[in-house]
C-alpha cells in the first residue's frame, strides 16, 4: 500500500493547475520544440559515448595502498553537520588527496560549515575535480549559468592547485583542464573522461566518473550524478581496465516517487531532475536496469547517494543489490 501512495502523489500541488491551465498556450509548443531537441542531442550524445568507448584503450593505473572518504556535502548527515541536495567528497590516498565536486559552493552555508567541522581546508588537497557542470557540483545556481566554478573564500587555499573539469569553465585561483579522454589525474586516482548525456531541461552534458585501482582488492568507481548511466560508466571503465570492480560509489540520480528540495507544493527533481520530459517519470524499470548492470560488474561494496535518490529508491537498491551497500552521509569518514 505505501508503494501505491508513494506514486500516487501529485509531482505538482493541485493548487498550481489554474495557473498552468492559463499558460499552457505557450508551455505546450515550447515542450514540444524542446522535446525534438532532447531527442535530437540524445541521439548526438549516445553516438558520442559509443565512439569514447570504442576509441579508449587500457590505461596504467597506479595501485593506492589505501582510499579514504571523507563526505563533506550529502542529502543526510551525521548529527552536527549540515545536509544538502549536492555532493562533495574528499579522496585521500597514500599518494594525496582531491576533492571531488564543491556542493552548492557559497550559494549556502553547507561545504562550509561541514569543511568547519572537519577542519578541511583547499590548502590540504592536491587537486579539485568537478563532476559536471551543475549548480550542485560546482558551486551554486549563479556557479551553473556564469560556467565558473564557485568556492567559500573562507576555504581558498594559499597556493594555485590543479582543477579537473569535464567541459569548458572558468575559475578563479586555479590552473584549468579540460579532461577529454580516460587518463590519470594524480593522487592515484584516475578520470574516466567525460561521457555524455541529453537532460530534457539542461541540454547535453558531459559527466566524468573517478576509477581508483586499490591494492589487493580491485577498481573503486565514483560518480557525481551518474547522469551518463552506471551502465554506461561501467562499459568505459571495462575499456581502460580489466580489474575486478571492488566497489561503486556516488549518484545513481533515481528520484523515483518523491525527490529532493521540494518546495510550495512542487517537485522540482521530479520534474526537472530526472533528465526526461516532465511528463516521463524515472520508473522501477530504470532501477532494475541500473541494478542488473551493478550486480554483474558484482562489486563487494556499494555507497549510494542520497542527494539524487529518493529514500524509496534507496531502500530498493539496498535489497536489490548485491553488494554490501551503505547511504552516505556528510561527516562520516569511509575507509574503502
Amino acid at each position: 500500500m505505501e508503494r501505491k501512495v508513494l506514486f500516487l502523489k501529485f509531482r505538482i500541488s493541485p493548487v498550481w493547475w489554474p495557473l498552468l491551465g492559463i499558460i499552457s498556450p505557450v508551455l505546450i509548443p515550447w515542450l514540444v520544440i524542446r522535446n525534438k531537441r532532447f531527442r535530437r542531442v540524445q541521439i548526438e550524445a549516445d553516438r558520442i559515448n559509443h565512439k569514447r568507448i570504442e576509441e579508449s584503450h587500457p590505461i596504467q593505473l597506479p595501485e593506492a595502498d589505501f582510499l579514504e572518504l571523507d563526505v563533506l556535502v550529502e542529502w543526510k548527515a551525521n548529527k552536527g553537520f549540515m545536509g544538502d541536495a549536492g555532493v562533495s567528497y574528499l579522496f585521500k590516498t597514500d599518494s594525496g588527496s582531491v576533492l571531488y565536486d564543491i556542493g552548492h559552493g557559497p550559494e549556502n552555508a553547507v561545504l562550509l560549515h561541514n569543511a568547519k567541522k572537519l577542519n578541511f581546508s583547499f590548502d590540504e588537497i592536491d587537486a579539485l575535480i568537478i563532476s559536471h557542470l551543475h549548480k550542485d557540483h560546482m558551486g551554486g545556481l549563479e556557479a551553473s549559468r556564469k560556467k565558473k566554478v564557485l568556492i567559500p573564500k573562507e576555504l581558498m587555499s594559499s597556493k594555485i592547485l590543479p582543477l579537473f573539469l569535464p567541459d569548458v569553465a572558468e575559475a578563479e585561483g586555479f590552473i584549468r583542464a579540460v579532461v577529454t579522454t580516460p587518463q590519470v589525474l594524480g593522487c592515484g586516482i584516475a578520470s574516466t573522461g567525460p561521457l555524455a548525456r541529453s537532460l530534457f531541461i539542461l541540454g547535453h552534458t558531459e559527466e566524468q566518473a573517478l576509477v581508483i585501482k586499490l591494492k589487493k582488492k580491485g577498481l573503486v568507481i565514483f560518480t557525481g550524478c551518474g547522469h551518463p548511466t552506471i551502465e554506461v560508466i561501467l562499459k568505459m571503465v571495462r575499456k581502460i581496465s580489466h580489474e575486478p570492480i571492488y566497489a561503486i560509489g556516488g549518484g545513481l540520480h533515481f528520484p523515483v516517487g518523491e525527490g529532493r528540495g521540494n518546495k510550495a507544493g512542487v517537485q522540482f527533481q521530479t520534474i526537472f531532475g530526472t533528465g526526461k520530459p516532465p511528463w516521463e517519470k524515472v520508473a522501477i524499470e530504470d532501477m532494475n536496469r541500473t541494478i542488473e548492470a551493478i550486480n554483474i560488474a558484482n562489486p563487494k561494496k556499494v555507497y549510494l547517494s542520497a542527494h539524487d535518490s529518493s529514500d524509496f529508491a534507496l531502500d530498493y537498491l539496498k535489497q536489490k543489490l548485491k553488494a554490501e551497500t551503505v547511504v552516505l552521509k556528510a561527516g562520516e569518514t569511509y575507509r574503502i
